[in-house]
């Protein structure tokens, strides 16, 4: 006779999941951590996405999950009302109504050690070991900053590293922009999930060939350029992060096996990027 054993609570996994990225790790601005959702209740599925948003929502109710995890926080500025009367407001009440708990990782997943930048790396190609762009030596184990360097295994010209990139990373309408020869070899680039300018002068430093991020501003990408920086490849920065989902979905998974819980986890493939179309 087989018996079947209890599913985890929704504590249990968030207790599993925050001993891989302890929401201490996220800047002091950021909002991590979980946003709705009854801690006693039972967690069977699991669904990883970049956002909090209705078509993510759809996807959980439709699959049967009990949680959504998501990289961007739902409410990462104060608020007075989840009423719904605004888009928020709504996704909190149907997000209660259907019984689906919503859990933020945001930037303790971007210093984690391996965490989004990780991922990023390997989505375009780039071999191990990697090194931290932006060290902390008060980074505790398993942090090392944001941003990742990595070598290629073998050099290539800038535009078939752009080409690789972008087959390795989920389409979007703006694919990958690219300043720089594009005949250009490279060798070690830096990759950042998310938006990345804040760490160009980092990349130039490291004396990286290329520097992959996204969001990057025109004025701050044109002056980079004029000083004989690394080549610049921006991509989306929903595509840019959407890698680390499985990661975190395999780790999670393979955290609660450990102490003997199984859950079924799975990685949205809805574009939630905030661009549709490009003419």
């Amino acid at each position: 006779m087989s018996t079947t054993s209890a599913p985890p609570t929704l504590q249990d996994v968030t207790d599993a999941f925050e001993e891989l990225y302890p929401p201490s790790w996220a800047a002091s601005w950021d909002a991590v951590g979980l946003v709705a959702g009854d801690p006693a209740q039972a967690v069977r599925r699991i669904l990883f996405a970049v956002d909090p948003v209705a078509e993510v929502v759809d996807e959980a109710v439709e699959w049967g999950a009990q949680l959504i995890v998501t990289h961007h926080p739902l409410l990462l500025r104060g608020v007075t009302s989840v009423a719904a009367t605004t888009p928020k407001g709504r996704l909190v009440h149907r997000l209660i109504r259907e019984g689906v708990a919503l859990y933020t990782a945001h930037t303790n997943a971007d210093t984690a050690d391996p965490g989004v930048s990780d991922a990023l790396a390997a989505a375009v190609g780039l071999a191990g070991p990697l090194a931290p762009l932006d060290p902390d030596p008060a980074d505790p184990a398993g942090r090392r900053g944001i941003g990742r360097i990595g070598r290629l295994p073998e050099p290539m010209a800038l535009e078939d590293f752009a080409a690789q990139a972008a087959a390795g990373l989920p389409g979007t309408a703006g694919g990958v922009r690219v300043a720089g020869d594009p005949k250009r070899t490279v060798r070690t680039v830096a990759v950042s999930g998310g938006a990345g300018d804040s760490l160009l002068d980092a990349a130039r430093a490291a004396g990286v060939d290329a520097y992959l991020t996204s969001d990057l501003r025109h004025h701050p990408a044109s002056e980079f350029a004029q000083h004989g920086g690394p080549a610049l490849l921006d991509v989306a920065h929903w595509a840019g992060e959407w890698p680390w989902l499985a990661d975190g979905a395999e780790r999670l998974a393979g955290a609660l096996g450990s102490r003997g819980a199984t859950v079924e986890t799975r990685v949205s493939t809805t574009v939630t990027d905030a661009w549709s179309q490009a003419f």
